[in-house]
Formats: C-alpha cells, structure tokens, sequence
C-alpha cells in the first residue's frame, strides 16, 4: 500500500470516528441507555446484513430504529405482522387505473420499499409472507408477476419478535433464522435509566434527533467496515469458534453454517470501526459472537429441559477456544 493511500485511509478512520461520535450523540438525545443494543444495530447495518430483536413488549424498538433512520437519513417504514397479513401487503401489487379512457396496471409498492424497515413480532406473520419478506432480504429484490424491482441501497430490515406470548405464532425455521446476521437480546434498562426516560418523555417538549449522516456517507461505511484489516490469527479465531458449535454434542444439536464465520468475521470488523480502531481485536470477536451465534446454533432437547440458554454455550465455547 503507497503512502497516499495509508493517508486516505487513515483519513477515512478519522471520519468515520468522528460521524459515529455524532451519530450517538444525536441518538442519546432519544434513546437512553441502551448503548450496545444501538451499537449492534448500527453494527449490522454496517455489515450490510439483518437484524433479529427479541424483547418484551414497550422497551423502545421502534422509537429506537426510527430514530437511527432519521438520524442516518434513511426512509423507514414499519409493518404490524399478523396472521393475516399478505404477501402483498408487505411487497405491494399491480392496481387497475383509469386514465385517458382506457385501463392500465400500475405498481403500488409495499413498505418493503425503504431503506430501514421494522417488521414488527415478525413470528405473527404466516410463512408465506414471512418468505416473501425473506426473500426481499436476501436477494434484495422484489419479484412481483413478471417485473422485478431493485431495491433501493442501503437496505436494513429490523425484524422483532416477542418471546412471550407465543400463542398462535410462526417461529421462524432455522434455515430463515440463518439469514439474519444478528440476533440481539433489549433487556429491562437500569432503574437510573427508567427515571431519566420518564423525564423526558413526561415534559411538554419531547426529544428530537437531527440528521447527521445522509445516504453516501452511510454506503461509504459499508464499504470501509470491509475494508478494516483482520489479522490472520484472529480471523483463524473466529472461525475456531463456529466450527466449535458444530464439534459440542453435548449441549448442541446443530451447529453454525460457514454464513456464521462471514457474518461473525463482519460484524468484528463493524465493531473495531464504530470503536474508532482500524484492526480486528480479539474482543470484537468474542463480543460479537453471542449475537451472531445465538439464533444459529440448536441445543439438544435435555440441554433446553436443563434451562441452559445460548449465550452460556456460547460463552463455554469462548473459554474453551481461548
């Protein structure tokens, strides 16, 4: 690498330092606490890839990817999944219209059409509809009769899921679970944090956030996170620990897929650049990890009757690895 280009990106770096010290900042404005689960979010968006949320119910997940949308200038749009929800309904369809006389089909499109998109309790929606929200994110396209429309970059879906409550609901098969880079855990905030949130949002002037990133700049991230070096022996790391969930019978039906070793690989390297660092550190990687690695992994049936979770495998896993 020439001299000019070390000091591009060594400008880069500093950029993207400084832009995500402002992203945050504008965010806490809305959002108190929280910081991990927001770092995760940003993290997967980064990474190009999708997130899955599981929390009980009024801990701030729209209020939260609403605000990272407004923040980062982003179109956002939400859908309410429910078991009669439609295909169309998500994608959008071909209408009849009338004009000059004669009848036309004209496209309406779905709220799949937008940068971030909340698929709010996603385990409500059939599986049909499910599928067709999958396949718009992996192939980032949507195909509606014999026309396909390209969906607009960047292009994040946030989808939730609420693990109370389960009646009537369509867990998502493992093979879809797979398709999302991140499964991130909200828990309760810390009660210093609740009376801050009570604060501010009992006061006549609610919290706003101002745009401090657009469009560009969020694609020019993209671009960097894949850029940020990764040693060999950490990247060796990484892999060293997915392969390891496919190698522990005792507590692990089935294991990760090699989408784990990229996807955790990635989310190491979103995570050095939203630290300000411009190399991969072992601590990315056992961070990353757990969100990476707990929807991908099935424990056996005597590991669920003994209410061992994924993240204590996961964490045996990083013991026995280091």
């Amino acid at each position: 690498m020439t001299e000019g280009s070390n000091t591009e990106m060594a400008e880069a770096y500093k950029g993207s330092s400084d832009a995500f010290a402002n992203l945050f900042t504008e965010i806490s404005k809305v959002i108190v606490g929280q910081r991990e689960t927001v770092e995760q979010v940003i993290a997967a968006i980064l990474s190009n890839g999708h997130a899955l949320v599981e929390s009980n119910p009024g801990l701030g997940k729209t209020l939260m990817i609403s605000t990272i949308a407004k923040a980062m200038d982003l179109s956002f749009s939400r859908v309410q999944c429910t078991p009669d929800l439609m295909p169309a309904d998500i994608t959008g369809t071909h209408i009849i219209e009338e004009t000059g006389g004669h009848k036309e089909f004209r496209f309406e499109a779905g709220p799949i059409f937008a940068n971030i998109v909340l698929a709010d309790e996603v385990n409500r929606a059939s599986p049909k509809t499910q599928s067709a929200l999958l396949e718009a994110m992996q192939e980032k396209q949507v195909t509606i009769g014999n026309d396909t429309f390209i969906l607009d970059k960047p292009f994040f879906v946030l989808a939730t899921q609420n693990p109370i409550e389960m009646e009537g609901t369509f867990p998502l098969p493992e093979a879809q679970l797979d398709r999302f880079l991140l499964k991130i855990l909200v828990d309760y905030p810390a009660i210093e944090e609740e009376k801050e949130i009570v604060r501010r949002y009992t006061m006549v002037d609610i919290p706003e956030v101002r745009t401090v990133l657009d469009k560009k700049a969020v694609l020019n991230l993209q671009r960097l996170t894949r850029e940020v070096p990764i040693a060999d022996d950490i990247k060796e790391y990484a892999i060293k620990l997915v392969v390891a969930t496919r190698n522990w019978s005792e507590h692990i039906e089935f294991g990760a897929s090699p989408r784990a070793s990229i996807g955790l690989i990635l989310a190491a390297k979103a995570r050095a650049l939203i630290k300000g660092r411009n190399y991969v550190s072992k601590e990315d990687i056992d961070t990353m990890a757990y969100p990476v690695l707990r929807h991908r992994i099935m424990l056996t049936f005597e590991s669920e009757r003994r209410n061992i979770t994924p993240d204590q495998v996961i964490s045996e896993i990083i013991k026995r690895s280091s």
